[in-house]
């Protein structure tokens, strides 16, 4: 584990206890994107798949997360939030929950830096998208995240 990846992991944990409790991994960090697993136990609904709030949580987390190391490796810090955000639940998640997360490209995160540090505030807009254990897209998610600059 990468000294950012265990970061992240410990500040997940500590910051933000409900990602404890869901069994919340993060699993896979690099060219700009982010993976984090769950397993489906803690997360379980009546129905034996993934509870909705779980599978937004870990979607919006891995947004979070995205960020959170982005904004690290450059050597800022900030208040990282979820100002807007829409789901589309595809299709019931039987085993494992996985999130994966991608920074759009450069120019568009080229432009939130710009803003962050000249403004101390920025927002960008990230999807994340968990598969199901056949890997097709089961949660679809975009969100719009704010950070204000420390």
């Amino acid at each position: 584990m990468t000294d950012w990846v265990a970061r992240l992991q410990s500040t997940l944990h500590a910051e933000i206890p409900l990602t404890k409790a869901m069994g919340i991994e993060v699993v896979a960090y690099g060219d700009c994107q982010l993976t984090l697993k769950a397993p489906l136990q803690p997360n379980i609904n009546h129905k034996s798949t993934a509870f909705g709030g779980s599978l937004y949580s870990i979607a919006v987390l891995t947004g979070w997360g995205l960020l959170f190391l982005f904004l690290q490796e450059r050597g800022l810090t900030g208040q990282i939030v979820i100002a807007k955000s829409d789901i589309r639940y595809v299709r019931p998640v039987t085993g494992e929950l996985a999130s994966t997360c991608q920074l759009p490209e450069p120019d568009i995160y080229d432009r939130f830096l710009t803003l962050l540090q000249r403004k101390g505030k920025s927002r960008i807009e990230l999807t994340a998208v968990v598969r199901d254990s056949n890997g097709q897209a089961a949660v679809e998610f975009h969100g719009v995240y704010v950070v204000l600059g420390n």
